[in-house]
């Protein structure tokens, strides 16, 4: 009976994965189709809807600027739909299980900010793969500056990407700036979602040179130059301090694997004690969400530890 229930547990969890994954596709694909459209119905309730999600501008732009900095194709305003009927979801699957006014709050608090959770952690990784690849990327920028004249940014940048001898994802990282600073029509946006890309001290001064020379037009090569050579001199520190953010994230997922494994071992020598203490008995229930929250907090610890060392 226990393996039933834990194979049935498993096949709900992947349900819900893939559910979730099918309705930010379906989500992205009308936010594509509506932005095609010339005119809106400013008296529809999905509209009306948006603009009551999106009217912290704060908060909106911060979403914005990580889902483009992610390349999802995906609106703030949709995203935060996403977390509200993730958050009703989890108040009643809270009530349903532990039917106590901590059980709703938590439940709903995890469940509503996990696609944030899920966004940074996604958005940490990608920084972390393209981060000891940046040095390269930039010296090849301050060549194509020098050999375009040390004037137009954009035009080295451009040649920068036409190069194509960036080495994993900072190709795609770069060619979205150019791409930005082409079409966009806003600079500042364009390098604040750069910067976010990239995360880490390095990646904003770079973004700061940028800037003076986009805004003022004055010539950046020595301050190229000067930059290269601290992050040549800086490279073994940027090693250790990548070994401290493998250490962190190993010791984001020790709670669900001592989790895993303490529930396991109940479950394998006593499931009928296991069943009723875990699932039945009120305080074993709010023990495994006591758990659930510790677990939560020690991600978002992780990552608050991870954009510091960054």
């Amino acid at each position: 009976m226990t393996l039933w229930l834990g194979l049935a547990a498993g096949v709900l969890f992947l349900l819900l994965l893939v559910m979730l994954q099918r309705l930010m596709l379906v989500m992205a694909e009308q936010e594509q189709r509506a932005d095609r459209l010339v005119y809106r119905q400013r008296a529809r309730w999905s509209v009306r809807l948006m603009e009551l999600l999106t009217a912290n501008r704060r908060l909106t732009g911060h979403l914005s600027d990580a889902l483009e900095a992610m390349r999802w194709p995906l609106q703030a305003g949709s995203f935060l739909l996403l977390c509200c009927m993730l958050a009703l979801a989890g108040i009643a699957a809270g009530g349903l299980f532990f039917q106590s006014a901590k059980g709703v709050l938590l439940t709903g608090v995890l469940a509503g900010a996990l696609p944030y959770l899920c966004l940074r952690m996604l958005l940490t990784h990608r920084q972390l793969k393209t981060r000891m690849d940046f040095l390269p990327a930039v010296e090849l920028f301050y060549q194509c500056y020098l050999i375009t004249g040390g004037r137009q940014v954009k035009v080295a940048l451009q040649r920068t990407v036409e190069e194509r001898r960036m080495m994993g994802g900072m190709q795609q990282v770069f060619e979205q700036l150019q791409r930005n600073l082409s079409i966009r029509g806003d600079d500042e946006a364009s390098l604040r979602i750069f910067a976010g890309a990239l995360g880490h001290v390095w990646g904003d001064y770079f973004v700061q040179i940028l800037r003076v020379a986009l805004a003022e037009g004055h010539p950046v090569a020595d301050n190229l130059k000067e930059l290269i050579t601290d992050m040549r001199k800086a490279r073994r520190a940027n090693q250790q301090e990548r070994n401290k953010l493998l250490e962190i994230r190993i010791a984001n997922f020790s709670p669900v694997v001592f989790l895993a494994l303490f529930v396991g071992i109940n479950f394998r020598y006593n499931p009928e004690s296991a069943y009723y203490y875990y699932v039945l008995d009120p305080r074993g229930r709010d023990l495994l969400l006591n758990a659930a929250v510790l677990i939560f907090v020690s991600f978002v610890m992780g990552l608050w530890l991870s954009r510091k060392k960054m």
